[in-house]
């Protein structure tokens, strides 16, 4: 991806602003884009012209139009979407720094289809209706319909950028809302290249607009704190979705977080270890653990404690790390020097706090342009205590903490003995002990002898500082909707 300047796309036109940043690769360090970053103005632009189209005058053309006319939009626009898969792909390469092959197999095919499915979602939602009888004697009966909000802020994270975008604003655009989208400064690049497209489609100006800039006191402050914003979906850090909350406090606005985790694995003695290896190296280490539902604790029955110890270590070790053209299962970077940074000072409280790394614990040494880059080993850590920092605290990078137990009333107690509530994985043959252990585990998606295996519109949802809320399928229309109830009184036939 060749250097280039990445302005705003408001209300169908491209708008540039005095005020730039520079997005840097993290793969080695290279100048990207200069990103023009969106001012009080463009925000207040942008919410202005996205209410008109979605619940103001000009509702006729977006808002209020009749769902099948507006759904023949959205899918014609995911029909564009898809000739430029290479562009989006090529983007979110160089942004993130990950391997074309992950990119392709798990970011951009996935997001793509996200249109098509909501879409398809949207044309199956039904209403609700029920006749009754009324407690003076009176008949009647209600039915519910659903109009859009208004304007959706979406705000999206770094570590995914172009599938989060697409869970975000497909749902906001099917319910006929206008969906403004603010990607995250670290990767501005595939979200310019999804308004490119809506600028190409039938989507008509005002529906989407897309502002880059930062958090507080940028662009992200000035759109959750803008009255003209009806709901805000977010996912991101849980300091962050605090923040957001408190300012959509002002006016009532309605929030949609997904947060971050500190998710556990419990590995039962009767496991098949094999499946167990491979599902639990994706779990700690994929896209460089830089997943929400990325587990950072394990507790294994001391029976087979030694054994996956070895092997975890053994397999981290042995991941391919930087080779954006491997074909299969490898990490790239960190999203930037300074989020690596961060990661790098929680595992250096290893060696204090009492633990020892099986694996990994540095920076590794490519002996080229790789070293300007923000890499990191994958991590193995055994011997901490539960208070130590690097099992509370959630660093988001490819790192594991291993400890013992004995019975599955400690397991539980262990995976539960946290503030977050994002994710488990319950790894055991006997399934009613699997069933048995993710009620009693407080998250919001439990996976059992699996990881990352998602239909992407299923429910959401996140326990303690995780989440408020709930995404996925029905659940996002909804939360992009207002539901209106009418209800008609029935006379009895005149006598």
């Amino acid at each position: 991806m060749s250097r280039k300047k990445l302005e705003n796309y408001i209300a169908g036109r491209w708008v540039a602003s005095d005020r730039e940043f520079d997005k840097r690769s993290p793969f080695d360090g290279s100048l990207l884009a200069t990103v023009c970053e969106a001012t009080e103005e463009m925000v207040d632009e942008a919410v202005t012209e996205g209410r008109e189209i979605s619940i103001g005058s000009r509702s006729g053309s977006w808002g209020s139009m009749p769902m099948r006319d507006r759904l023949a939009v959205i899918n014609g626009f995911a029909d564009r979407l898809m000739t430029r898969a290479d562009d989006l792909i090529e983007a979110e390469v160089a942004d993130t720094g990950r391997s074309y092959w992950q990119s392709r197999t798990f970011d951009g095919a996935r997001a793509v289809g996200l249109f098509k499915a909501y879409a398809g979602a949207g044309a199956n939602m039904e209403n609700r209706s029920m006749r009754f009888s009324g407690g003076m004697g009176f008949e009647g009966m209600w039915y519910t319909t659903r109009r859009p909000k208004g304007v959706i802020a979406c705000i999206c994270p770094w570590n995914m950028p172009l599938l989060m975008a697409s869970m975000k604003v497909a749902p906001a655009l099917v319910m006929g809302n206008a969906a403004i989208l603010k990607p995250s400064e670290e990767t501005p690049s595939s979200a310019t290249i999804l308004a490119e497209i809506v600028a190409c489609s039938d989507i008509p100006d005002g529906a989407f607009s897309l502002l880059h800039g930062f958090g507080p006191g940028s662009t992200g402050g000035h759109l959750t704190a803008h009255p003209g914003v009806d709901a805000i979906c977010f996912t991101g850090e849980s300091a962050t979705g605090s923040s957001i909350m408190k300012a959509a406090a002002t006016g009532l606005r309605e929030v949609s977080l997904e947060l971050g985790g500190k998710n556990a694995a419990v590995i039962f003695q009767d496991v098949v270890m094999d499946r167990v290896i491979e599902g639990m190296t994706r779990s700690a280490f994929f896209n460089c653990g830089q997943i929400c539902f990325c587990t950072e604790r394990a507790y294994v029955h001391r029976a087979r404690f030694d054994e996956f110890v070895d092997r975890i270590s053994t397999v981290a070790g042995e991941i391919i790390i930087g080779d954006r053209n491997h074909n299969g299962f490898s990490i790239g970077p960190l999203i930037s020097t300074g989020h690596r940074d961060k990661v790098k000072s929680l595992l250096d409280t290893v060696a204090n706090d009492g633990g020892e790394f099986v694996a990994g614990g540095g920076i590794p040494e490519f002996g080229d342009a790789r070293d300007s880059g923000a890499f990191i080993q994958p991590s193995v850590a055994i011997g901490l205590a539960e208070t130590a920092q690097f099992v509370k605290k959630e660093a988001f990078g490819p790192v594991l903490h291993i400890a013992p137990f004995d019975h599955e009333d400690e397991a539980v107690a262990l995976a539960n003995d946290t503030e977050f509530g994002l994710s488990t994985c319950i790894w055991t043959e006997n399934l009613s002990r699997a069933h048995r252990v993710a009620a009693r585990i407080r998250v919001g998606h439990a996976w059992i002898n699996a990881w990352q295996i998602r239909d992407l519109l299923s429910p959401l949802s996140g326990a303690g500082i995780s989440g408020v809320g709930e995404q996925g399928g029905r659940l996002s229309l909804e939360f992009c909707s207002l539901p209106q109830t009418v209800t008609a009184r029935i006379h009895p036939e005149d006598a």
